[in-house]
């Protein structure tokens, strides 16, 4: 539970193509929307909206103050400049304070350094660098902490399971899908946060997923490329308009 985060904006005119008019004089055009309100087009300077949005990621609280009036959002989606890495559009989704909220946080390895397996020797290799939690918004963690002090020997791992859950935050759960008699169900809190290696044995490990990369890319190569992203219709790409929430196109056509 960090600092509140803050950023005024206003009301936005400008739409589809015109908005190119507003990221040359340096601002960037947004979307706020949720349930039991209209989509609401905003904008607001790039350098503090780009600030307050690296602040939040995707799982700290931003207490918008839209034409005077406050509303408590989340991030939902960012659209990157793929050329100059630059934000060029943002989507809020506004929440309340008394509903819980998934989102995705990052994990925080503590103790690095100071396990029995470093010192001697071994390598402590973080395999899982965020995970989904549930939280009232006021209550989602900056980051889950994931002590891995205690482990000591090659192959020994970490499992989420063995992660210490700040107060009234909870991991997600999601369904396989599978829902055979025979299919055993797994928990989210058995993927692996860090493992235990031995130098030489990461060494070959690491070769031989290099070497499975290139054989599949020499397999590419002889069936021809895949389509480039840019070439593709935008609901076609993944996270395009037509796939998960939100959908722009729903909200705000063209940006």
């Amino acid at each position: 539970m960090g600092d509140k985060l803050s950023l005024d904006v206003e009301a936005r005119s400008l739409h589809g193509k015109k908005v190119a008019k507003l990221r040359k004089e340096g601002i960037i055009p947004a979307i706020v929307y949720g349930p039991g309100m209209e989509p609401v087009s905003v904008q607001a300077p790039g350098n503090v909206l780009t600030k307050v949005v690296h602040q939040a990621g995707y799982h700290t609280p931003v207490y918008l103050t839209i034409d005077g009036k406050k509303k408590l959002t989340m991030v939902k989606d960012i659209d990157m400049n793929p050329v100059k890495g630059t934000i060029r559009h943002v989507a809020f989704h506004a929440v309340k304070a008394s509903d819980p909220v998934n989102a995705e946080v990052p994990i925080r390895l503590v103790g690095e350094g100071e396990s029995e397996a470093e010192k001697a020797g071994l390598i402590v290799l973080q395999t899982l660098d965020k995970v989904e939690v549930r939280a009232l918004p006021a209550e989602l963690p900056e980051a889950i902490e994931a002590d891995i002090r205690g482990l000591k020997e090659p192959g020994e791992k970490l499992l989420l399971g063995d992660v210490t859950l700040p107060e009234k935050v909870e991991f997600v759960e999601h369904e396989s899908g599978h829902h055979e008699d025979d299919e055993e169900e797994h928990s989210v809190k058995e993927l692996v946060v860090a493992s235990v290696w031995e130098p030489s044995a990461l060494q070959a490990a690491n070769e031989a997923a290099a070497g499975e990369a290139e054989d599949e890319a020499e397999v590419e190569s002889e069936h021809g490329e895949d389509t480039p992203q840019d070439t593709q219709a935008e609901e076609t790409k993944p996270g395009g308009k037509d796939q998960d929430e939100p959908k722009q196109s729903n909200v705000d056509a063209n940006k």
